[in-house]
């Protein structure tokens, strides 16, 4: 019976390494903690880095577990059992809100549209359940960007309104997580707007958005905040949908 191979082993140590860890790490530190040449834990991690299992700063150079991983680790929580666990409360939340409802999930650095509530009266409309969103320009991409997934690829301006510099993102994302939720007034498209607020998992982990969207003028007040009605709405939802997905807290 083959043995075990070093390489992984020394792989899944650096891992769980940074798991423990309050903070990132460098090399050096790595190398240090499990005994390992400088040279074949650079190596390793920039192996990890490639497939997405650590990230790097580029201001420190030090190693963190990276977005790839997170995904693996909640994979349990498929996105049928999102679906599946949210539809009812969707619906809930399209007939109270008057307004469409879409619930996404994280794939390949975008937004998954995995559920959509048509708004309920008789205009038309376009079913967008299978639609990759952008991350950047959407309420429900900017509550998965502020939680742990990374944005890839350098941000599209879909209009004058979409933030598309690092800093302003940083500063979007860091908003939605102090205030439970994020909103986007015409940065997708123009004279159209979301609310959107993280649903949680076992452990507390965001798995997915859930949030309506529609006109500006619907969505929005008139200082462009969101809606408050909309928003009391909205966060009942994403704290029973968490609730019924086995989140502890919201």
């Amino acid at each position: 019976m083959p043995g075990p191979i070093q390489s992984i082993e020394r792989a899944a140590a650096i891992l769980r390494l940074l798991a423990r860890g309050s903070g990132r790490l460098g090399v050096g530190e790595i190398a240090e903690s499990l005994e390992l040449a400088k040279g074949t834990a650079h190596g390793i991690l920039r192996t990890l880095q490639g497939v997405g299992f650590v990230e790097q700063d580029r201001d420190t150079g030090k190693y963190q577990l990276g977005a790839a991983l997170l995904h693996l680790g909640t994979s349990y929580l498929d996105v049928n059992e999102l679906r599946s666990r949210a539809i009812n409360w969707a619906d809930a939340l399209a007939a109270r809100s008057g307004e469409a409802v879409r619930i996404g999930a994280p794939l390949e650095g975008r937004v998954l549209v995995v559920h959509h509530v048509f708004r309920p009266d008789d205009s038309l409309q376009t079913l967008d359940v299978g639609t990759l969103l952008p991350l950047h320009a959407t309420a429900l991409g900017k509550v998965l960007l502020a939680y742990d997934t990374t944005l890839k690829a350098d941000p599209e301006p879909y209009t004058r309104r979409t933030l598309v510099t690092q800093t302003a993102i940083k500063r979007a994302c860091a908003k939605v997580r102090e205030a439970g939720w994020a909103v986007e007034n015409g940065e997708m498209i123009s004279g159209e707007a979301g609310i959107a607020a993280p649903i949680r998992g076992h452990g507390g982990i965001v798995v997915g958005a859930i949030g309506v969207s529609g006109a500006v003028e619907r969505i929005c007040e008139p200082d462009g905040s969101p809606s408050v009605r909309l928003l009391g709405h909205i966060r009942d939802a994403a704290r029973a949908v968490s609730r019924d997905l086995g989140a502890s807290r919201w």
